[in-house]
């Protein structure tokens, strides 16, 4: 398990953390003297891009759907 010293962990804190979060726990020591263990409440981020690729198909004509009907609830003709 990696130590860091105190000053460097305040430097760095955003970076510890996300390491932290990727499972990779750590010790804040000062002076050279081990003070708190940091760990992630949770390990894992939730994985939230592209989680339905795949799931959802999309037709080609989708933006031209139902045209006719909102165009003549509109009052437009062509």
């Amino acid at each position: 398990m990696k130590t860091i010293n105190i000053h460097e962990a305040k430097t760095h804190l955003s970076r510890l953390v996300e390491e932290a979060l990727d499972g990779h726990s750590f010790i804040i020591a000062k002076a050279g003297r081990p003070m708190v263990k940091v760990s992630a409440i949770r390990t894992a981020k939730p994985k939230r891009i592209g989680f339905l690729k795949g799931e959802i198909r999309m037709p080609r004509d989708f933006d031209r759907m139902g045209r006719t009907q909102i165009e003549a609830l509109f009052g437009i003709s062509k």
